[in-house]
């Protein structure tokens, strides 16, 4: 139709149920959604500096292919200019998203926008450091809300961390919230460390009965419908640390 989208999170209208936190994630989302080639984050500085840029002998980070092309790098606010509602902080967490999801990103200033989008070498590229996922997965893991928490023992956590097995009622210490079948819940370690997040099969009071129990005992005792998993692997992003 010739027009263009302009997508904005509106803070008179945003709930803490449907809130993004900022534009810089949405706008990676976004980019997700729509498969995009390109996201383009604009700061009021040039791209990601190794320090305050405004500090002579700091260095412009020309591209990041990767976490260790982070490492002991201060990230500090906006700049004076004040362009966006998010500083350097989000615009950097928004550009580990879209690349984690495998769109590469520039992040760069207002001012070179045009030459962004010609594909000029300008402000900081991000390389891609994964691959598409699903959407849903990638809603789960940077804008649902958790309804409450379900705690882990040593093994749940190895086997939903480094495996691929999904989260039985076997290895679940405890539950915390009020939260239907089907709401998105955080799964922590026995520290209390958010270590994934996931859709949750089970209403939270049908949750205590189960706790510790095979699927084949629980089905043996309440009926077949209770020999299934408390969390499905499709259903279930493990998170960032």
């Amino acid at each position: 139709m010739g027009a263009v989208p302009i997508v904005n999170e509106n803070d008179t209208v945003a709930t803490d149920e449907i809130r993004f936190g900022d534009n810089d994630r949405l706008a990676a989302l976004v980019a997700h959604l729509v498969r995009a080639d390109l996201l383009v984050l604009l700061s009021d500085v040039d791209g990601l500096y190794d320090g305050d840029p405004s500090i002579p002998g700091t260095s412009r980070i020309a591209e990041v292919a990767g976490e260790e092309d982070l490492e002991g790098i201060s990230i500090g606010s906006a700049g004076k200019a004040g362009v966006g509602t998010g500083g350097m902080v989000t615009k950097v967490e928004a550009a580990r998203i879209a690349a984690a999801a495998g769109i590469p990103v520039v992040l760069t200033s207002a001012s070179q926008a045009a030459d962004a989008l010609r594909g000029h070498a300008t402000g900081t590229y991000f390389h891609r450091t994964g691959r598409r996922s699903a959407d849903r997965l990638l809603w789960l893991a940077h804008a649902s809300t958790p309804r409450g928490a379900l705690t882990l023992d040593e093994g749940a956590v190895r086997a939903v961390v480094e495996g691929t097995g999904s989260l039985l009622p076997a290895g679940i210490a405890s539950v915390e919230g009020e939260f239907s079948a089907g709401d998105p819940v955080e799964l922590r370690d026995p520290a209390g460390r958010a270590v994934a997040r996931g859709l949750v099969t089970y209403d939270a009071g049908e949750i205590p009965q189960l706790l510790g129990r095979s699927t084949r005992d629980l089905a043996r005792e309440l009926g077949p419908s209770y020999e299934r998993e408390v969390v499905h692997r499709d259903d279930l992003v493990v998170l960032r640390p």
